[in-house]
């Protein structure tokens, strides 16, 4: 079994961070899977929710390093990510994708799919598969009902320009683990 990743492996720059949590396994109450894709976002990132500074919304984001910062996308999809770097300075990682390995009946009720592939491809399907809420929102992600595992062996990781945002499109700050097919769309 591989070790518990703790605050310190989140204090990192986002995008470093981001790269290394390619293979490591999520889990939400026992269910989840390897973390396949993400998407790393900093304080001074206009395509950030830090960028334009702390509000009640982003809070946790400027949180200490190792919680969790959930989210509502389009009033619909709760994403979760990774706070990372010092508190006070807004960085995080989007977790964008998971190859589901634990828990796969409580997925495909949760999100009413059957095929493995469409489980956990995309933040609001992991969001939705995992059973993240808000009440997450600020949580250790070294304690229950997280665990967050180091990854097994080396990963090829692959990196790209960020999906659905309309600012500093051209940072490459999405990461996949290369030949996935459970990531949310091919690089």
């Amino acid at each position: 079994m591989t070790r518990p990743l703790v605050p310190a492996d989140f204090e990192g720059d986002s995008h470093v961070v981001a790269h290394a949590l390619i293979g490591c396994t999520l889990l939400v109450d026992g269910v989840g899977g390897r973390i396949v894709e993400t998407e790393a976002y900093d304080r001074y990132d206009p395509a950030s929710h830090t960028f334009s500074g702390l509000t009640p919304r982003n809070a946790s984001m400027f949180g200490p390093p190792g919680r969790a910062y959930v989210y509502r996308s389009y009033g619909i999809h709760w994403c979760l990510n990774f706070v990372c770097r010092e508190e006070g300075h807004g960085a995080g990682v989007l977790i964008r994708a998971i190859e589901p390995t634990h828990g796969l009946d409580t997925m495909r009720e949760r999100r009413g799919v059957h095929d493995a592939r469409l489980l956990c491809s995309g933040p609001g399907r992991v969001g939705q598969a995992l059973g993240i809420t808000h009440d997450l929102n600020g949580h250790r992600l070294d304690r229950k009902p997280f665990k967050v595992l180091a990854a097994a062996h080396a990963v090829h990781v692959v990196e790209g320009p960020r999906i659905g945002i309309t600012k500093a499109i051209d940072v490459p700050w999405r990461f996949g683990e290369a030949g996935s097919k459970f990531v949310s769309r091919k690089f």
